[in-house]
């Protein structure tokens, strides 16, 4: 007898066609059933030992979050319930061109304090690996050996990899420094990595010209991969990024994945028809491209991001040491606050936009929550010391809430014929970004229901079966006989999301069922303690 029968649910099947109502049965973590109502009538019924009554709820795919921070998290904490209570079933790590593999010693520890801000230092961490096939097989035991919350993706960093093979100098690559760095990217897909990613606003990605990233591109293209840009800016001069990362791609012969695809800034407000002109175009002439959003207006990252990319020449130690010397200190400011540095979009800095969410060092806890110009208030000082202070006394580790995005902007994109959804969540500090405990309840909750800005078959082939076609993933993303059981059921309803700006971690509601791999991570609307995720390998060319 099957082990699991789900009766009478509503079931959205990802690829945007009409739901219908029907008897899906599991069964050694694949779908190996589904019976329609019309085509039982009259039938016998499909029996399992156990029979879940879904009725009143929606049967959909788990969504994949195609653009995740838990590199780390998915190793420290068995519970992961920001991911696994929103249904999300597949994350896609190794964002914005830095993440943990591959590596060498110095590289790691370089690494590890880069991004502190993204996912802790990880003094809690067993670095027990340095390639990607190693960091691979570490998320496929996950904790104690035991697995992982949910499913989890690899894409190469670029920034890792150009820091393993030239350092963290603005400079061209050498022949063999390039050479090295197509076979670190190969070796990482070979080993199962989905892509590349890049940070071309985050040190040292940023130091790579294009004709170096197309070269990497060529690569991730001869083994079915996909380019993931965190292109080179998000503010002033959007539009031309985006252009340069369509015309690289093109160049190269690689599909793009437009990482956190926003228009950000007042010098961007009403401007994403001219972003989706520019897609529609590419699209139209026979382009592969697809990108991700959060349904957001707040971005979030690191503060030390926001400085320009001279100031990180030469790794983390020289931006410490550049923030305590008084001359380099002064020309830091300057190009934040009147110049507008590449670090920040080009955009000088509204310090009053800029709110601290969490901190490294619990006893600067009291800048958490605050915007850097209401800190600097308090303590009598222009905001740039009190930025300058914490990155130093915090050893960069503060992350930040920027209050920059455009809720028109936000909604335009998401409409999009090749959007997908991405938390960018960022599960550190005191008060993160609630995208990270919300985003998938945000779109069906808010944007369907509410605002009835997408249908909900619409919607929900957003979050699955795009994302799933985008990672070559043949057996995920719709509900279909002999798919994947990663499995959601949610009450649309009532399906929404708990996290708020003043309480971030707050867990959705209306998702009273989660199931990796045929086995329920979420029942009865709490965390079981299975862990049932493990890495999900690029399907060979």
């Amino acid at each position: 007898m099957e082990e699991l029968v789900i009766r009478d649910a509503d079931v959205v099947d990802g690829t945007g066609a009409p739901s219908y109502r029907a008897d899906v049965v599991v069964d050694g973590g694949r779908i190996t059933g589904i019976v329609q109502e019309a085509a039982a009538a009259g039938c016998q019924r499909p029996r399992a030992r156990r029979e879940l009554d879904a009725e009143g709820l929606v049967l959909s795919p788990g969504f994949i979050d195609m653009h995740a921070h838990s590199d780390l998290a998915l190793l420290r904490d068995p519970d992961h319930s920001a991911k696994a209570a929103q249904g999300v079933t597949l994350e896609v790590l190794g964002q914005d061109g830095l993440s943990y593999a591959p590596v060498d010693d110095r590289t790691l520890a370089e690494v590890r304090r880069a991004i502190t801000g993204w996912n802790g230092y990880g003094d809690d961490i067993d670095f027990d690996w340095r390639s990607v096939g190693e960091y691979l097989d570490r998320l496929d035991r996950g904790v104690d050996g035991q697995g992982i919350a949910v499913n989890a993706a690899y894409l190469v960093p670029q920034g890792t990899v150009r820091a393993l093979a030239v350092g963290w100098e603005d400079r061209e690559a050498t022949p063999r420094e390039l050479d090295r760095m197509r076979r670190l990217v190969a070796e990482g897909l070979e080993q199962g990595a989905v892509g590349l990613s890049s940070g071309l606003t985050y040190t040292p990605g940023m130091y790579a010209e294009n004709a170096e990233l197309t070269e990497l591109c060529r690569v991730v293209a001869r083994y079915g991969g996909y380019y993931c840009p965190h292109h080179r800016s998000y503010g002033a001069g959007a539009l031309e990024a985006y252009e340069e990362m369509v015309d690289l791609a093109r160049a190269a012969g690689c599909p793009l994945h437009l990482a956190h695809a926003t228009m950000n800034f007042g010098v961007n407000e009403d401007r994403a028809p001219e972003l989706l002109a520019l897609l529609d175009g590419a699209l139209a002439a026979g382009a592969d491209i697809s990108l991700d959003t959060y349904p957001y207006t707040p971005g979030c990252t690191t503060l030390v991001a926001l400085l320009p990319s001279w100031a990180s020449e030469g790794g983390p130690r020289e931006v410490l040491r550049r923030l305590t010397d008084e001359e380099s200190a002064g020309r830091l400011r300057h190009d934040l606050e009147v110049v507008g540095a590449d670090g920040c979009h080009g955009v000088p800095v509204d310090w009053d936009t800029v709110e601290i969410s969490g901190v490294s060092d619990p006893a600067l806890g009291g800048f958490v929550g605050r915007t850097v110009l209401e800190s600097a208030r308090l303590r009598g000082e222009a905001p740039w010391e009190t930025a300058r202070h914490l990155l130093v006394a915090d050893r960069l580790g503060p992350t930040i809430l920027q209050h920059v995005g455009h809720e028109e902007n936000v909604r335009a994109i998401m409409r999009h014929r090749v959007h997908t959804g991405g938390s960018d969540g960022i599960l550190q500090g005191a008060k993160p970004h609630p995208r990270a405990y919300g985003t998938f309840l945000r779109y069906l909750g808010h944007y369907v229901r509410e605002l009835g800005l997408l249908s909900l078959e619409e919607c929900v082939a957003h979050l699955t079966s795009r994302p799933a076609a985008r990672l070559r993933l043949p057996d995920r993303g719709t509900v279909r006989e002999g798919h994947r059981a990663d499995l959601v059921l949610f009450d649309p309803r009532t399906v929404a999301a708990g996290s708020t700006f003043e309480q971030p971690r707050t867990l959705p509601t209306g998702i009273p069922y989660v199931l990796v791999d045929g086995r329920f991570v979420i029942e009865d609307g709490r965390r079981t303690d299975v862990l049932a995720g493990r890495a999900v390998r690029r399907t060979p060319w």
